[in-house]
């Protein structure tokens, strides 16, 4: 059926994709007889609160969301800011004559598309229409090729939605009781955590070694070129038929495992040197193998955001975002698939460019096919690559900035995949020599050579460790053979240290959790933006750094929820969901398992579903008991950790501290941890070091007027001064008397303030003097800064001490000038980052006012709580500049809501209902900005609570902001 002609006569056709680009893009492949229109992704979901679940439900489906008690059966509210898009699909099918349902073909969209179905109860004809690129001829095929909806798929998307419901919502009220407020758990997020967290304990573990060894230049004597060097550096890697100690022969407490193995220090290192001065060195051995290394397959998800952190810097969550755009314009097929399967048409059209760009020579001479790796793979997903049967050249598509790296990325390997391997040499060269103490000492040096670079002419994929070789790099070493006499042009005697196991990535994370089959891959971006933003996870660099935080949370469900953190139990419960997929168990009977521990097992399984308990044995039931009993929970306990010396780390509602003896002992020592401090290096040094920083309260003495004394304080907003009233002084009611209160400036410091600078600082607001008008100007410290204020007037000041120097007649100048709206003049950067490998523009580091952030004249990235302008890298500024631009511009609804409201005029003897849609309209702004300001804070929570603070009242600096 054509998608042009026989629509016209046939009626008009509604087809709903996910999102408005998608939309725009397939509009322009259908014609005149088609209205195409997005959902904005699920139209409906189990309700985020209790406030949105119909009346008619209580109890524990009230709390939940889900019916636990009948089947499960979930609790479906169409979103709010979803209504006014339903309403006009409604519309718009009400005008059709047949239905297309056009979501992605995977879980997520098939259960988009039967939601939509469900919601918008059509009475004609509804088909699914599926593809995995935009393309016209792809799009066309898929109208005139519909099918009907999948509901296995549905039933394992609402199955994995349940389960990550009931665990989230049962598993979170735990930690909010006995570690924090506001945190969360999560079937994989939690999992996700405990790695990183692991991987730490590991760091902090570790134990380095030292090691040496030698390293020489040896000369053949002859003059070399290109092919044939001249001289080889290799390394000593055995005396008298020993194997010299390296990096690897250490376990994780620096000791060494290997018995015939010699671990030289520096000293016989260097007295080894000193005995091989004078010695003839020759060819012990050359032993050459053929190499060879067949190109990767095509990119999938996983290893798109792995090679994309790797190569172009970005994060999991921007490159998925680069990648949507991709795919919903037409450049790539779909993007998350777990496939590295080409169709006979990608086939084709790869062949067909690698025999253009590069020569028939690089061409096989049948086509490279590609085993799944990933279990369950969704085959009927293509691997991603450049859409159409005729590939784009990345010059071809017109695209720039990320959009053109990310799709030169994919194109390139794709290209390669159907390319000849890269074939050439490896050779290894012995060197023999005997010291002038008679020992028996071998260096060794390994070369290769490329004699054909088949597809890394193409493409060569990175590597997760910066020192790693890459695949097209040759060492050529000199052509010598069997006994030929070498000279020692140069000894070095080198030093290392083993190194702790390196902190995950962004990419090595993915990749750890793709092969401990953990969550779909699919979600990898999402989870690890989740643990970045609930602040278990923080970033120096590109490594994940995990918090003080995640490590109470990881203790406590190690140790009271064992099984939901256990690798091999979260795998099983993917498999089991991949069977229902399938058809081969049925949810209910699993969720009840899960949930009840109730039920004969599902099939396959062993019996450990039921065992989602804790590791020490306590619970073998179902999730539902295990969150009941929490008596056997210590709140104190799984929030401490044993630093030495008496040092304990805890972490509290206020952010991690350091304690020393027992509260309100003597000898008792507290002092606040910084929140971007890693782990690994909290020392008892460290420990010692802040324990001895001044804290608490300090008192300065006494002041003369009041006789009251004046103490300094830490607080949550920093560091402060103020008087002790007197016992007895009314706190509260009409007679409540405040103490007087002040921050400290920037210049000073706990350990340096005064009883003088104090009494100053509480001096504050100073009148500085009356205008003509007799209106009276104060000098006051706010919020901002130092400023002058005169009624409503302010104006900042330059300098804290100008609070106590400045004179009327310079406070009159200042209000003689024009009173600066807008912007400021530009501040100076902090520091300078390099050229943009994007825009080619200079980044720098600029202080604004809400933080420093990073900006390449176009676009301005905040830094992270986990960055800091001192140790911020240009790779980092270029990343954080990578995700801002990834991510779309904001919506502008509430200046179209604003050109609406005039229109609508109510009749003159209707005054009381515009009073009464004028108080609605202000509790609905009300509402809203509540919402709004709950909406971060619900982000930033861990980062809030984890500020360095006490549980003491701490005095604000004053609130009143100077305005600019």
């Amino acid at each position: 059926m054509s998608p042009t002609s026989e629509t016209a006569q046939g009626g008009r056709r509604l087809v709903i994709v996910e999102s408005p680009a998608k939309a725009k893009t397939i509009k322009g492949y259908l014609g005149p007889g088609y209205i195409v229109e997005a959902s904005v992704g699920h139209i409906r979901d189990l309700p985020s609160g209790a406030a949105e679940v119909p009346e008619k439900y209580t109890g524990e489906v009230r709390r939940l969301g889900v019916d636990v008690e009948h089947d499960f059966q979930p609790i479906y509210v169409v979103n709010a800011d979803k209504k006014a898009q339903v309403k006009k699909l409604k519309d718009l099918l009400s005008e059709s004559t047949e239905l297309f349902l056009a979501t992605d073909e995977d879980r997520e969209g098939e259960a988009i598309a039967w939601h939509l179905q469900e919601v918008l109860k059509p009475k004609i004809p509804v088909h699914r229409m599926v593809f995995h690129e935009i393309t016209k001829d792809a799009i066309r095929d898929a109208v005139a090729n519909p099918r009907q909806l999948n509901k296995k798929l549905v039933d394992a998307q609402e199955t994995r939605r349940i389960l990550d419901r009931l665990y989230g919502y049962e598993v979170s009220p735990v930690l909010w009781k006995k570690v924090m407020p506001r945190l969360s758990a999560g079937r994989v997020q939690s999992v996700a955590t405990r790695l990183v967290v692991e991987r730490e304990r590991e760091r902090i573990a570790f134990r380095s070694a030292e090691y040496w060894d030698l390293t020489g230049t040896f000369g053949t004597g002859r003059a070399g070129d290109a092919s044939d060097p001249a001289s080889l550096v290799a390394r000593l890697t055995g005396v008298d038929g020993k194997r010299v100690a390296q990096g690897r022969d250490f376990d994780s407490l620096g000791q060494l495992k290997g018995a015939n193995t010699l671990h030289l220090d520096e000293a016989n290192a260097r007295a080894l040197a000193a005995a091989l001065e004078q010695t003839r060195f020759s060819v012990r051995s050359v032993e050459s193998k053929p190499y060879r290394r067949s190109p990767y397959a095509p990119f999938r998800t996983t290893t798109l955001q792995q090679e994309a952190s790797r190569k172009l810097g970005f994060g999991a969550k921007a490159t998925m975002q680069v990648a949507q755009k991709l795919y919903e314009n037409g450049f790539i097929t779909y993007m998350r698939t777990d496939s590295t399967t080409l169709s006979e048409t990608a086939v084709s059209a790869a062949r067909a460019q690698v025999t253009q760009l590069y020569g028939a020579d690089y061409l096989p001479d049948k086509p490279r096919t590609y085993a799944g790796k990933v279990k369950n793979a969704q085959e009927a997903h293509e691997a991603i690559r450049p859409s159409g049967d005729r590939f784009r050249t990345p010059a071809a598509t017109g695209l720039t900035g990320d959009q053109f790296r990310l799709y030169e990325l994919i194109w390139k390997r794709t290209v390669a995949s159907q390319m000849k391997d890269a074939v050439g040499n490896s050779v290894t060269v012995k060197i023999a020599g005997t010291a002038s103490d008679g020992r028996d000492v071998e260096f060794s040096a390994s070369g290769k050579t490329i004699t054909f670079h088949g597809f890394l002419k193409a493409y060569v994929e990175g590597a997760d460790d910066p020192n790693a070789e890459l695949d097209d790099r040759e060492r050529r070493l000199p052509q010598v053979s069997e006994g030929d006499p070498l000279s020692a042009d140069a000894l070095s005697v080198d030093g290392h240290a083993t190194k702790p196991p390196a902190r995950y990535t962004e990419a090595s994370l993915v990749k750890e959790l793709e092969e401990r089959e953990i969550g779909r891959p699919s979600t990898y971006a999402s989870i690890i933006g989740t643990i970045l933003d609930r602040g278990y996870v923080f970033k120096k660099g590109t490594a994940l750094v995990p918090s003080f935080l995640s490590f109470a949370v990881v203790n406590l469900l190690e140790k009271h929820f064992g099984r939901l953190v256990d690798y091999d139990f979260t795998a099983k419960m993917e498999d089991d969901l991949d069977r229902i997929a399938s058809g081969e168990a049925q949810a209910v009977p699993w969720l009840r398992r899960f949930y009840f521990g109730e039920g004969p097992a599902p099939v396959g399984d062993t019996g450990r579903a039921a065992e989602a308990g804790n590791g020490d044995g306590d619970h073998l039931g179902g999730l539902k008991e295990l969150v009941t009993d929490l008596g056997a929970i210590d709140a104190r306990e799984v929030s401490s950790f044993p630093v030495g010396d008496g040092i304990v780390l805890r972490v509290g509602r206020y952010g991690p501290y350091v304690e020393r003896g027992e509260r309100d002992a003597e000898g008792h020592q507290r002092a606040d941890v910084p929140e971007d401090l890693a782990p690994d290096e909290l020392t008892v040094a460290y420990a010692e070091e802040l324990l001895a920083k001044p804290s608490g309260d300090f008192e300065l003495g006494t002041d003369p007027i009041s006789g009251h004394p004046i103490v300094a304080k830490d607080g949550r907003y920093g560091p402060y001064v103020t008087e002790v009233l007197p016992e007895g002084t009314p706190k509260t009611g009409k007679n409540a008397v405040k103490p007087r209160t002040a921050s400290l400036f920037k210049t000073m410091s706990l350990d340096t303030v005064t009883l003088q600078d104090a009494l100053k600082l509480m001096s504050l607001p100073r009148v500085v003097g009356a205008d003509a008008e007799g209106v009276e100007i104060t000098a006051q410290n706010g919020r901002y800064g130092p400023y002058l204020k005169k009624g409503t007037d302010s104006r900042s000041l330059t300098a804290e001490d100008q609070l106590f120097t400045i004179t009327l007649d310079e406070a009159l100048a200042i209000y003689a000038q024009p009173k600066q709206r807008g912007r400021a003049a530009a501040k100076p950067p902090l520091k300078e980052l390099g050229e943009d490998p994007v825009s080619g523009q200079p980044v720098v580091v600029k202080d604004g006012r809400f933080g420093a952030y990073v900006t390449d004249g176009e676009t301005n990235a905040t830094l992270r709580a986990a960055d800091s302008v001192e140790e911020i890298t240009p790779e980092r500024g270029y990343e954080l500049l990578a995700e801002k631009r990834a991510k779309a511009p904001a919506k502008k609804t509430a200046k179209k809501a604003a050109k609406k409201a005039p229109a609508k005029k109510a009749p003159a003897k209707k005054a009381p209902a515009k009073k009464t849609a004028a108080k609605k309209t202000a509790a609905t702004a009300k509402t809203a900005a509540a919402k709004k300001t709950a909406v971060p804070a619900k982000k930033t929570a861990a980062k809030k609570t984890a500020t360095k603070a006490t549980a003491k009242t701490a005095a604000k600096a004053p609130e009143t902001a100077p305005e600019v």
